[in-house]
């Protein structure tokens, strides 16, 4: 809840703060994704507390609300409004299809390091991926839309 409040709430303060639109979002999402890297400690941190990597797992889902937020919000910016459901949706499946790869991915891991007495490995991957993702995917949205045009050629 905390994220997609405040998600929504951070390009409004950059706007005020002279930010166009786009810069705005795009700043919104970057520090979003470097509060999702907080998800790194949870397995180094939690030898000294059960409640160190629950807190930061917790802070890492707020943050994705945020990004969510912003992500879909940056869509209807760039498309016209006929257009903003079928983007969005496309964008919504990839997601899923991407959440099922994702899923059966970060269970195998831990399973196939555990058979090597390596848990910790397949669970440090599994982290390491979550940490960098949202890095990785602002990177590439800023890559394919490295300035902001609204597209209205549907």
């Amino acid at each position: 809840m905390f994220g997609s409040i405040c998600g929504g709430w951070f390009p409004a303060w950059f706007i005020k703060k002279g930010f166009e639109t786009y810069k705005a979002r795009m700043t919104a999402i970057l520090v979003i994704a470097v509060i999702l890297s907080t998800v790194l400690l949870a397995q180094p941190l939690g030898h000294l507390s059960m409640w160190i990597p629950i807190i930061l797992i917790g802070i890492g889902c707020s943050a994705y609300q945020a990004w969510s937020a912003n992500i879909y919000t940056t869509v209807s910016d760039m498309f016209l409004n006929k257009a903003v459901a079928s983007v969005a949706g496309i964008g919504t499946m990839m997601g899923g299809l991407s959440g099922v790869i994702i899923s059966t991915l970060a269970g195998a891991l831990p399973d196939h390091y555990e058979a090597f007495g390596k848990l910790e490995t397949g669970y440090a991957i599994v982290f390491s991926y979550c940490a960098v993702a949202y890095a990785l995917a602002r990177t590439i949205m800023k890559i394919l839309v490295p300035k902001f045009k609204p597209i209205t050629d549907l």
